[in-house]
């Protein structure tokens, strides 16, 4: 039995064919927001967007107790937070950080599209790029 058996066995269908509608269209538009951290004119709103995208789904995915998710999208956010306090744009070690922790969400999205196991968290992935050169 995988995650999406798991999340029909405990929750309304309803739920979670919402939960991963929104959360198919969040990962859709992550990348041209992380793209846009690099663009002087764009930093703020897409730092802003990404930010309500990955609160979203640590929000959706503690209710639904999808706990990996949950400790990515925090530590993402709260990285994230930490950026507002600096100006952008971004530099490439960021982009490229987030980039990967996108992919780490599309690998996601097919468990859950396949009903498999969650992915395991790649290590590289919590060791944050420099953020003070941003």
């Amino acid at each position: 039995m995988g995650v999406r058996r798991d999340l029909e066995d405990n929750y309304d269908f309803e739920i979670v064919d919402e939960f991963l509608d929104h959360y198919a269209m969040m990962v859709e538009i992550m990348e041209p927001l992380i793209i846009d951290l690099g663009k002087v004119d764009r930093y703020t709103h897409a730092l802003d967007e990404l930010f309500r995208i990955f609160h979203n789904i640590k929000s959706a995915s503690s209710f639904l107790k999808i706990e990996t998710m949950v400790r990515l999208s925090t530590f993402v956010e709260d990285s994230l937070e930490k950026m507002r306090y600096l100006e952008g744009p971004a530099n490439e070690e960021v982009i490229t950080w987030l980039v990967s922790v996108n992919d780490m969400y599309i690998q996601w999205q097919e468990d859950l599209k396949m009903d498999n196991s969650m992915s395991k968290i790649s290590f590289s992935l919590l060791k944050l790029p420099d953020m003070e050169t941003i």
